[in-house]
Order: C-alpha cells, then sequence, then structure tokens
C-alpha cells in the first residue's frame, strides 16, 4: 500500500478517535480492563499505537505493552508517536487469527474495531483465550453496522444504502455477536456497554454517503434521481443542524476463569 494511501488510513483512523462516541467507550473499557503496574499487555489491531500507549502508561517500566499490527505503514506511525512521546510501547507484526504470543502470555488484552473485519471472528476469540493468564482481563470493543441509521431520507432508499453496506462487510454485525464468541471460547462476561458514535449533525460525511449510495445505484437497489434526492435532503437537514447519522459501537469486558498468579509482569 502506497505512503498516500497509508495517510488516508491514518486520518481516518484519528478522526474516528477524535469522536465523543469513541472516546467515552474506550475511557469505560480501559476503566474495566484496570492495567496494573507489571502487568503484560496485549493490544490486537494496534493501529496507530494510541491506545497501546494508554495500556503502556498503566502498567509501568516494570510491565510491557505490546501492539500487534499487521499493516507496515501503520506499525510504522505507530512506533514514530510512541517514540515521540516517550512511551514504552512496542509494536510487532501480527494478526488476529495468529497471535505472536505463547500461551497464558499476557495479563490483559486489548482489541478495539478488529472483529467487524473478519471473515473467521471465533478464531480470534479463541485467540485471545489461548493468550490469556488464568485470571487475564478482555476488552473487546466493535461497531455494529447492522445499528446505522440515517435521517432524513426516504426509507426505502436508506434501507437500500445501509443493506449495501452489510451485504459488504466481512463481518458487519460484529458489536452484538462480541460476548457469545467471548463465551464461546471459555472466557467469562463480566460487563456489556455501548455507545452511539454521531457524526456532526451540521455536516454531511460525504465519504461514506457517497460510497453507499453510489454502490447502491451500481447494484440497481436504488435510481440515480432517488440518489440526486436524497443527497439534497441530507444538504438541506445539514443546514439547518437536523442531521442524523450515527452507528453504535459496543464493548465487553471478560476474564479468563481460574485463579491469578500471585506475581504477574515480572517474572
Amino acid at each position: 500500500m502506497s505512503a498516500t494511501a497509508t495517510d488516508r488510513l491514518v486520518g481516518a483512523l484519528d478522526a474516528q478517535a477524535a469522536n465523543a462516541g469513541v472516546r467515552n467507550l474506550r475511557a469505560w473499557a480501559h476503566r474495566g480492563l484496570a492495567a496494573r503496574p507489571g502487568e503484560r499487555a496485549l493490544d490486537i489491531g494496534a493501529g496507530t499505537g494510541s491506545e497501546t500507549q494508554v495500556l503502556a502508561s498503566a502498567v509501568g517500566s516494570g510491565g510491557d505493552a505490546t501492539g500487534v499490527e499487521p499493516h507496515p505503514g501503520l506499525r510504522e506511525v505507530a512506533e514514530q508517536r510512541a517514540s515521540a512521546s516517550g512511551s514504552t510501547a512496542r509494536f510487532v507484526d501480527g494478526n488476529a487469527l495468529d497471535l505472536p504470543v505463547a500461551d497464558a502470555a499476557v495479563d490483559l488484552v486489548w482489541c478495539e474495531r478488529v472483529f467487524q473485519h473478519l471473515d473467521e471472528p471465533e478464531r480470534a476469540a479463541a485467540e485471545i483465550a489461548r493468550v490469556l493468564r488464568p485470571g487475564g482481563r478482555v476488552a473487546l470493543l466493535d461497531s455494529d453496522w447492522g445499528t446505522t441509521l440515517l435521517h432524513p431520507g426516504e426509507p426505502a432508499v436508506v434501507a437500500a444504502l445501509t443493506g449495501g453496506a452489510l451485504a459488504a462487510a466481512a463481518n458487519p454485525q460484529a458489536g452484538r455477536r462480541l460476548p457469545a464468541q467471548l463465551a464461546e471460547a471459555g472466557l467469562v462476561v463480566d460487563e456489556i456497554g455501548s455507545q452511539a458514535l454521531v457524526q456532526d449533525h451540521r455536516r454531511v460525511n460525504w465519504a461514506i454517503v457517497r460510497m453507499l449510495a453510489e454502490t447502491a445505484v451500481r447494484r440497481g437497489l436504488i435510481t440515480e434521481e432517488q440518489r440526486d434526492t436524497l443527497y439534497a435532503d441530507l444538504t438541506a437537514a445539514a443546514a439547518k443542524g437536523a442531521l442524523h447519522m450515527s452507528v453504535t459501537m459496543f464493548g465487553v469486558l471478560a476474564h479468563r476463569p481460574g485463579p491469578a498468579p500471585q506475581t504477574s509482569g515480572s517474572e
């Protein structure tokens, strides 16, 4: 992937991280995960490394925070940002279906917006269970594109757009499936949270809307006239501050059953 494409990906991740809903759900998950000094933390799908750095700060110099990221461009950005901020977070190549970590090797796992991209999310849940020590904790966060809301717009047209998005994604309803997948992997679900990720009501997110609408036109789900009417309705609503566009993101806190070790992270 070219540097320009990597820059676009970084920009998209930074924009998502700035969303108030994402910030709120992350704060909830970090409080529940409660990383402690000396622990070993793993961030699966680390992206730009922001949450790996949060974990590194919590576990301190006696612990270890490692971000697993398969995209070389993102991994380079994560390393640069960690170095610039003086963080001890480190980053390695790898993916959620085959983690480069030994069995029962970590105290806690963070995994955010990864499962929605996986054809086999159950394998990733099993990998999380494998690498956690008894008593180890996991925070698993993901969007559920089946909860997408767009207003105003003709209901049938909006349904065509959101339906097309569901058909195109690998695991579009990832958010609602997280608890069951962790439970099936042998983990105990402790708490479930959610947060609506609401777009700015004064601006249309044209990058997403046009992608969905043009796809719907190509698939014959809506006409060009219906598309243009939708664009006009959204533009008028945004001008009045009356636009609504959102998707719900879910978070699950869970742990691997069994007694926690007397000491962790430093042996």
